[in-house]
């Protein structure tokens, strides 16, 4: 690819017309001007589900003269999981399996009041649907100063995702914990417990009282559009079969 006076890749020309959603054995793929389009290792873009499919033919559909990746998350995510996931769900429900050692939800301010309140009222309702659903508690520290949590929980934790093959829903999880900081609240979301509108706002409940106080950085606030993106991406991945 080549590159433009500033040293940024230049976006390669749009080469097709025409954006197809096929059916192919229990799954879809999808072609640009009837060929199959494919993932960067080469492999054929399969998804299991159409409204996977459709999205990211929508996301194609809308390039104009030139390709930007940037405005395809969906592409994205279904590129990773065909080519890294698939063949092998499982190590990705394994690092999954890591972050609840060190969720975001267990560390709490211990000021100003009104923070520490927030979170409490906030956080806590998701720690009592997990003890609820998980049959034990976590342990909860102020600061970030490391504090272990009870072998049960986090093994029951484990025990919960340890039934997850399907390699799309995998993914989507692993990118909403990754994306949000939080374990919990990835289960949250992929049970149906919470939408994806208010686990993110959750996840950003810090970074939005420090908003509050003291105003908004425009370049952390374009970074959290763009991962806001990749949000949706992931629950595209997780919307069932029509």
């Amino acid at each position: 690819m080549s590159e433009t006076r500033l040293g940024r890749p230049e976006l390669p020309k749009r080469f097709y017309k025409a954006v197809a959603v096929v059916g192919a054995g229990d799954g879809f793929t999808l072609e640009l001007d009837g060929r199959s389009l494919k993932t960067p290792s080469r492999r054929a873009l399969a998804v299991p589900r159409q409204p996977i499919a459709e999205a990211i033919a929508a996301e194609w559909d809308a390039q104009g003269t030139h390709i930007d990746p940037g405005t395809m998350p969906v592409t994205r995510l279904a590129n990773t999981i065909v080519d890294g996931i698939v063949d092998n769900p499982r190590p990705i429900l394994d690092e999954v399996g890591l972050y609840i050692e060190t969720d975001m939800l267990f560390y709490r301010a211990g000021e100003p009041e009104r923070l520490v309140e927030r979170q409490r009222l906030e956080w806590d309702p998701v720690l009592t649907w997990a003890h609820e659903m998980l049959g034990h508690r976590f342990e909860l520290t102020e600061g970030v100063m490391h504090v272990a949590q009870p072998s049960e929980a986090l093994e029951a934790y484990r025990m919960r995702i340890a039934g997850l093959s399907d390699a799309f829903m995998v993914g989507a999880f692993q990118q909403i914990v990754s994306l949000t900081g939080s374990a919990l609240l990835g289960l949250a979301v992929l049970e149906g417990r919470l939408s994806s509108q208010e686990a993110w706002r959750l996840a950003h409940l810090d970074e939005d009282w420090n908003i509050e106080q003291w105003g908004a950085d425009e370049e952390a606030r374009a970074l959290r559009e763009i991962r806001w993106h990749d949000m949706q991406a992931a629950m595209v991945m997780l919307t069932p079969a029509t």
